[in-house]
């Protein structure tokens, strides 16, 4: 079985090859043509498809989870579609594309109370549950430690400009590249209550932002932060980090949920 690391593959053609049970990780696929070739029980994850074109395909039984901006098939856009269906699915989503401050106030209030009854789920369960796994996903406890990580960045150091905001238990997304600084501990085993004690000071960090935000600061710019880490190091509008910190705890609880689910159905 071939091993290419760090290698230059660019230009190779591929003809008549058995490629199953093949990995690719942080390969970079660009200007690829596919032709006549089977594609069976793939798995993509934590990765950007733009200026895909697929003609003449059979799709059966595709599953996509993940940020549609724009899918045409046979000639419709259906994102438009699926933005409502979801909005339709979960009262309270399209509170999460605020345009004013009184707005990004109601969606944090809404996505506190929502996590409220989302962690008084988890309690009922064996406390050793909240380390599992579901198909390969976080588990409650990593989840919460990743929306640690994503106020620490697009709060505290984005927007109020600390380099070096996080805390040792934050847990970046699993693609991400280690970055000298940034934790990423995932042996820790830290209980329900102590992710708890950092989520409520995050949450509270949050909240006081949210009360002193003014349409200017809405509307302004980050200040650079000189030190590497992410977000990287340059400026960026401040709607667009709170929008990513209300899209990170609006999703993730929706995955939560989902496996909390699971995870009652084991116990029972």
């Amino acid at each position: 079985m071939g091993d290419f690391t760090d290698q230059d593959l660019s230009g190779t053609r591929f003809e008549r090859v058995d490629l199953s049970n093949t990995r690719f990780e942080r390969v970079h696929l660009e200007h690829v043509e596919i032709i006549s070739s089977e594609m069976y029980d793939m798995t993509i994850t934590g990765t950007d498809l733009i200026g895909v074109r697929m003609h003449g395909v059979d799709i059966i039984d595709l599953d996509i989870k993940g940020y549609v901006g724009k899918l045409t098939v046979n000639g419709v856009d259906v994102a438009p579609m699926i933005e409502a269906e979801l909005d339709r699915r979960h009262p309270g989503r399209a509170k999460m594309r605020p345009t004013e401050p009184a707005g990004y106030r109601e969606a944090w209030e809404l996505l506190e109370e929502l996590w409220d009854g989302t962690v008084d789920r988890a309690r009922r369960l064996d406390p050793a549950l909240l380390h599992e796994s579901v198909d390969g996903e976080w588990s409650f406890i990593e989840t919460l430690r990743h929306l640690t990580f994503a106020t620490d960045s697009w709060v505290s150091r984005a927007i109020e400009g600390d380099p070096s905001p996080w805390h040792p238990l934050g847990l970046p997304w699993d693609e991400m590249e280690d970055t000298p600084g940034v934790p990423r501990d995932r042996e820790a085993r830290p209980s329900l209550d102590e992710v708890l004690e950092i989520r409520r000071d995050r949450q509270a960090r949050v909240r006081r932002l949210l009360d002193q935000l003014t349409p200017e600061q809405l509307a302004s710019e980050t200040d650079p932060v000189d030190a590497t880490g992410w977000p990287p190091p340059r400026s960026f509008p401040v709607d667009e980090c709170l929008r990513t910190v209300l899209n990170e705890e609006w999703e993730h609880r929706l995955y939560a949920e989902r496996d909390l689910a699971i995870l009652e159905e084991r116990r029972a």
